[in-house]
């Protein structure tokens, strides 16, 4: 047997080891949301790479991320199977794919980590190298920051911290933990890993019972519709009047609502060709001194660019007169484009090769990173449409003094019955909580909810159900400091703590080096 050989069986256990460890992640996630086994995993995780994988960290950490991504977005296979028009072989293909490249950031984190600090000195470091490679995560071909690790706490003492560092901190937080307890435990420091692990949870749950904003003493009456439209029927031109006229039949017994509000591209026809249909919708709305915020794809026929749009129909600000005339500027563009759903990278070289690659709206414009928030019935909206819920850096852009909630529009119906839209509510929980006001999210079909400013789910409607969903919503007044400061204390604090990791080994060396030269 050859050395490689010899060595390639050595290394086998090791990796799929890291894979079970990382596939097991998912499990931490909604819809199962056992939030201590994050860290348990992730200590786990950490011991083997610092007894069994240091010569291979790469492999191990790409190993590890494997798991984590392989089985936490399994659900990517469904829509590819379902709706792209490939195999069974190459829709999993391609889940692997993307999975293999997501695998690559806590591969790279492992890299550094064993090349750059002392094995002691791990827990320090941890935190800084593991935020830079996931801000590259949530950064490059435009981000996909699906389950960082941070979400995985929201039920736990951890995510009492959420309102002050935010997913991102809690993240920090997280990996210095499970990095101390796979380093400490192994070693039988028990005294040092309890005190740890104490001090973290305990002060997370404590503030976790912090009211950062409160309540004005004031409800609005909310309306959400969900219509249940099947995905393969969605950019049907047959299907287009249909759907709309569901969309009003639903709607049309609960005009006493102070909001309304329709999903992602809820009305599928292209805007400048429903004009009648949006000023009729327009007046009806005003009359009744309500507004109805609904998702509409907007195309200009002169530049060919296409805009995932809300826009708002009926009164601004209360009053019985609608002021929707196109193209009227009370409207939102998507920024955050999905890679392959919304635009096609090298769109030359892969039109054509697949049905997956030439979808139906599969080559948007991107909106400003930064724009007004919807004025609906004198209400101020921060919107979101789909997975742009998962970058906070955008959210808090787009809040204001003035804005009473973030609204997140999505259709889910490309996930079918996987755990895709439950890790999608699970984020937008966590923006309520790390931003301490209310998230209106309204979905094609399901999961369509109204989250309070501490993440808790107050109203929901269920699954693959066409329905409407009423609820009374209160507004909040005030700002959590992760709303002030966003993401700055979680640099700071793993900046120091990757000071520490990098001087404390060179002085306890210069210290060692002047002791021997006194002896």
């Amino acid at each position: 047997m050859t050395p490689k050989i010899k060595a390639a069986k050595r290394l086998l256990p090791t990796c799929l080891l890291s894979f079970l460890l990382g596939a097991g992640l998912t499990f931490s996630y909604a819809p199962f949301s056992v939030w201590f086994i994050a860290p348990l995993l992730l200590a786990g995780f950490f011991w083997l790479l610092n007894n069994k994988g240091r010569s291979h960290a790469f492999l191990s950490g790409w190993s590890f991320g494997l798991g984590w991504f392989g089985a936490g977005i399994s659900w990517v296979h469904v829509s590819i199977a379902d709706f792209g028009g490939l195999p069974l072989v190459g829709s999993i293909g391609l889940m692997l794919l993307l999975s293999a490249y997501l695998a690559l950031y806590p591969a790279l984190a492992s890299w550094l980590l064993v090349r750059f600090i002392t094995p002691s000195y791990w827990p320090l470091g941890i935190g800084f190298i593991w935020l830079f490679c996931e801000w590259l995560r949530s950064w490059m071909l435009t981000g996909f920051p699906w389950l960082s690790l941070g979400y995985s706490q929201l039920h736990g003492p951890l995510g009492g911290y959420l309102p002050i560092l935010g997913e991102t901190g809690v993240s920090v937080l997280l990996v210095t933990l499970a990095c101390s307890l796979g380093l400490l435990v192994p070693k039988r420091h028990f005294k040092s890993a309890f005190m740890i692990t104490a001090v973290l949870l305990i002060s997370g749950y404590l503030l976790g019972k912090q009211q950062w904003t409160e309540d004005k003493g004031q409800s609005v009456k909310l309306v959400m519709v969900q219509g249940n439209i099947q995905q393969s029927l969605r950019w049907v031109p047959e299907q287009d009047l249909p759907t709309m006229n569901l969309y009003r039949q639903l709607t049309d017994s609960h005009w006493d609502a102070d909001l309304i509000i329709w999903p992602e591209a809820a009305i599928p026809k292209l805007e400048p060709l429903a004009l009648r249909y949006l000023q009729e919708l327009d007046e009806t709305a005003a009359s009744h001194q309500t507004a109805v915020v609904t998702g509409i794809v907007n195309y200009n026929f002169e530049t060919r660019d296409a805009f995932n749009n809300l826009i708002v129909l009926g009164s601004q600000n209360g009053e019985a007169q609608g002021h929707y005339r196109y193209p009227h500027a009370n409207r939102y563009a998507k920024h955050h484009l999905l890679p392959i759903g919304e635009f096609i990278p090298f769109e030359d070289w892969l039109r054509g090769i697949a049905p997956l690659f030439d979808l139906p709206m599969s080559s948007f414009s991107r909106g400003d990173f930064q724009q007004r928030n919807l004025q609906a019935n004198g209400l101020h909206l921060a919107p979101a449409i789909c997975f742009e819920i998962a970058f906070p850096n955008q959210i808090r852009a787009n809040l204001h003094d003035h804005t009473d909630y973030i609204l997140t529009v999505s259709n889910d119906a490309w996930f079918g019955h996987s755990h895709g839209p439950h890790q999608h509510l699970e984020i937008a929980q966590v923006r309520a909580k790390e931003f301490g006001i209310p998230v209106l999210r309204a979905t094609n079909n399901g999961i369509t909810a109204v989250i309070d400013a501490d993440g808790r789910v107050l109203d929901q409607l269920p699954q693959f159900e066409q329905g409407v969903l009423v609820s009374r919503v209160p507004r909040y007044q005030g700002q959590t400091p992760y709303a002030k400061f966003g993401d700055l204390w979680a640099w700071l604090l793993a900046a120091m703590g990757l000071g520490l990791a990098v001087w404390l080994p060179k002085r306890n060396t210069t210290q060692q080096s002047s002791a021997t030269q006194v002896n």
